[in-house]
């Protein structure tokens, strides 16, 4: 048993009886315990200004991490937002925000602002925690927390389960959370996320400290932390799912009047795009390049449920598409900002291929002794940059620089940058 479990069994957790088991904690070598009650019931949600008052003033007078979780409707609704917002502290309990009726949380982030925040998978919540005012200075992140550690499954309900013996049920993670009233079941789901995220907290820091990793989580975490909002993407018609069927700049041209008049039919509906037109529908009207709208009626996404008003709208920027002019139909490819893609390396530049073979190599080696997975050893763009146009000469300190400029962090540039000394010589000829 590991150290990990050694915290989970020394910590004081409840049975689903709200009692904590007779040994004092469970094992992995014992079958999981239905986690089916938060210890203190299910909290009402907190859906105007008084009570958001109240949790404000008791969560900043609570002691220890705070755990926080967000609940969006991917799927459902136009965007990312949080639709609820759960937290839990030692002195607070747990406490079920409803962002909607709430959308300004920036007091209850100010209160825990220093607070070191527990989430899981933070970079997927923190984008909508961040809209409504609520951004951590200090985080721990449970799932990098267990890629670091080397487990192999990392999503919430494994973690919990492998480390601490407790069985989260899941089966509400994909519902429509912009549902209002929020069912009773879905709020215990929720509460239940964050009844035991503290207490994952811990047993993975013990563990990481044991596997001499908990540096480098740390170097992790404050990266997440402080990392800026993501820049909006360009063209993002171009990740239309199917787009590699797309050969012809015309057809492109009416993906993208399909994509950008479904986006704001979604928008102003407040719906997920989806829903509105499916991306196989998109593409399959930009291969056929139908003549009208009966013509855009045969085809597969267009059929028997679109009405004659929403064909003519599909079928008007199929047109829009076909009157442009040459000079302004999209580019075929996005601009590259970085290498070319691998496959195009050897016969571009066959030493630059060799380099990269052995640096990729070499990275699965090293993240296979160290128990971890090879991106979050070092990113395979990081690999790339540094394989296709590499310092010269390429000495420890060169490629240290130049891994450091690329965004690695202190404990990946002094793990892998021996391997990207030996595979950068590569194809090197002797006194070059």
């Amino acid at each position: 048993m590991t150290d990990a479990h050694d915290t989970a069994a020394d910590s004081s957790l409840r049975t689903t009886g709200g009692a904590p088991p007779d040994d004092g904690g469970s094992s992995a070598a014992q079958a999981p315990i239905p986690l089916l009650e938060p210890r203190e019931g299910i909290p009402p949600v907190v859906a105007d200004e008084a009570a958001l008052a109240e949790v404000v003033a008791a969560f900043a007078a609570g002691r220890g991490p705070v755990a926080v979780d967000a609940e969006r409707a991917s799927g459902y609704r136009y965007g990312q937002r949080a639709y609820l917002v759960q937290l839990r502290r030692e002195g607070a309990g747990t406490a079920l925000i409803d962002p909607v009726a709430c959308p300004d949380l920036s007091s209850l982030g100010e209160a825990l602002s220093g607070v070191e925040w527990v989430l899981h998978a933070a970079t997927q919540d923190l984008p909508c925690l961040r809209e409504i005012g609520m951004v951590p200075t200090r985080l721990f992140d449970t799932e990098l927390a267990g890629r670091l550690a080397g487990f192999p499954r990392v999503g919430l309900g494994a973690m919990v389960e492998s480390v601490l013996g407790y069985l989260l049920e899941k089966g509400h993670s994909a519902v429509d959370w912009s549902t209002r009233p929020l069912p009773e079941p879905w709020l215990r789901y929720a509460a239940l996320d964050v009844e035991l995220l503290v207490d994952l907290r811990d047993a993975l820091e013990k563990e990481l400290d044991r596997q001499g990793k908990l540096d480098w989580a740390w170097q992790e975490f404050d990266a997440i932390a402080s990392a800026p909002p993501p820049e909006p993407r360009k063209d993002p018609w171009r990740r239309t799912s199917g787009m590699h069927k797309i050969r012809r700049r015309r057809q492109m041209a009416v993906v993208r009047e399909l994509w950008q008049t479904r986006d704001r039919i979604a928008r102003r509906r407040d719906v997920s795009p989806g829903k509105v037109l499916s991306d196989a529908a998109i593409v399959e009207a930009a291969l056929a390049m139908p003549s009208g709208p009966q013509a855009l009626a045969a085809l597969n996404g267009f059929g028997q449920r679109v009405g004659r008003r929403q064909l003519e709208q599909w079928q008007a920027a199929v047109d829009r598409a076909k009157a442009l002019s040459e000079d302004r139909l999209p580019q075929p490819g996005q601009p590259v900002t970085g290498p070319p893609p691998p496959r195009a390396w050897a016969d571009k530049d066959p030493a630059a291929a060799a380099r990269l073979a052995a640096a990729r190599a070499g990275v699965t080696a090293l993240a296979e002794r160290l128990n971890m997975p090879a991106e979050n050893l070092i990113t395979p763009d990081t690999v790339r940059r540094v394989c296709w146009e590499p310092p010269a000469p390429a000495t420890a300190e060169s490629v240290a620089a130049a891994l450091t400029a690329h965004g690695a962090r202190a404990w990946q540039v002094e793990q892998v940058t021996p391997v990207l000394v030996a595979a950068l010589s590569t194809g090197t000829a002797p006194g070059a």
